[in-house]
């Protein structure tokens, strides 16, 4: 039986094509290249659909709203293909995935996103070998969640991160392996695939709460850190030193963050370092914002961290439910340390 793959087309760069005003979306465009690619028609490749969403956005104009209708969009076709692709702007696409991973919930069928860094009208894209790859691997293996695909290297979506705004190789994983890697054959790692649920996909939508995320810098004013976490704020991703350090002796920033705790804000500790993880345990300056109510991020990525707690205030838990859940491995997004 031959193999269906659904492709969402959203915008972004692998769909432009050059106006007056630099690339631009162009409804119809995307699909017309695919139709007209030979690869296409190879009678060992899926059968592919295509569908434009009404507006193509670029990915720095990606919101909640927009997660909302992929969510809707796989939902609507879930029974009638083996996999999905969504073609997605390279800016956004981490938190795309991130997100996606968390509000499919219960997902038993692989959803890649994927794009390039140079369009599909040009002669050097990097657009064809990403879709191609990414429908092969949506098509014919069992990979249970939500994926990111780009240059040779399948992700898991909430762990990847862009790392350079030029080159191809735009995406990284910097606390996790690839699922798979893409060379000469197709090597997918089965024993880092998250286990397929025996459930049906449930989908939840997220209701944006009043987050934000903040980096610490030497010399900062606790004063900026009061401001920012004044009322209506519910949530924040603080983005401290090292494994998870920050100033120990500005009694300023303590009574800021105690305070703010006091009022149910949720302050998540997360690193500024590329790779490792937060563990409040091992400095004394990390043991001591724990002690005024901030909590661990542990080797979340910021994209993972934000998305999740946009997540779990959309499921309507209390403070302490959220604060728990956070640090709780729920899609693969994090590592306990030890």
């Amino acid at each position: 039986m031959t193999r269906s793959v659904y492709i969402a087309h959203t915008g972004g760069t692998i769909g432009m094509k050059k106006t007056a005003n630099g690339y631009a979306p162009v409804r119809g465009y995307l699909d017309e290249v695919i139709r007209t690619m030979p690869e296409f028609a190879r009678e060992d490749m899926p059968t592919v659909v295509v569908r434009e969403f009404e507006t193509l956005i670029d990915s720095s104009d990606m919101t909640p709203s927009e997660w909302w209708r992929i969510a809707q969009d796989i939902r609507d076709h879930y029974d009638q293909f083996d996999g999905f692709v969504i073609l997605h702007g390279t800016d956004t696409m981490a938190y795309t995935a991130s997100a996606l991973s968390f509000m499919l919930e219960d997902l038993a069928k692989p959803v890649i996103v994927t794009g390039s860094q140079i369009p599909m009208c040009e002669l050097r894209t990097d657009g064809r070998d990403n879709l191609i790859s990414a429908v092969l691997l949506a098509a014919n293996y069992d990979i249970p969640e939500v994926c990111l695909y780009f240059h040779d290297r399948l992700y898991r979506g909430n762990r990847s991160q862009k790392v350079d705004a030029n080159g191809f190789h735009a995406f990284d994983s910097p606390n996790f392996p690839p699922l798979a890697e893409v060379g000469i054959s197709i090597e997918v790692n089965r024993s880092l695939l998250l286990p397929g649920p025996n459930k049906p996909l449930r989908v939840q939508q997220l209701n944006p709460p009043m987050v934000g995320t903040m980096s610490l810098f030497p010399g900062i004013n606790a004063g900026i850190i009061e401001n920012f976490l004044k009322p209506p704020l519910q949530g924040l991703i603080l983005q401290s030193y090292g494994s998870g350090n920050a100033p120990s002796k500005n009694a300023e920033l303590l009574r800021v963050l105690q305070e703010a705790n006091d009022r149910g804000v949720i302050v998540v500790n997360c690193t500024q370092c590329y790779r490792g993880l937060v563990d409040m345990n091992t400095y004394e300056c990390g043991r001591v914002l724990m002690q005024h109510g901030v909590i661990s991020g542990y080797d979340m990525t910021r994209e993972a961290a934000l998305t999740k707690l946009y997540y779990l205030f959309s499921l309507g838990l209390d403070t302490a439910s959220i604060k728990q859940r956070m640090q709780q491995n729920l899609r693969g997004e994090l590592t306990h340390p030890g």
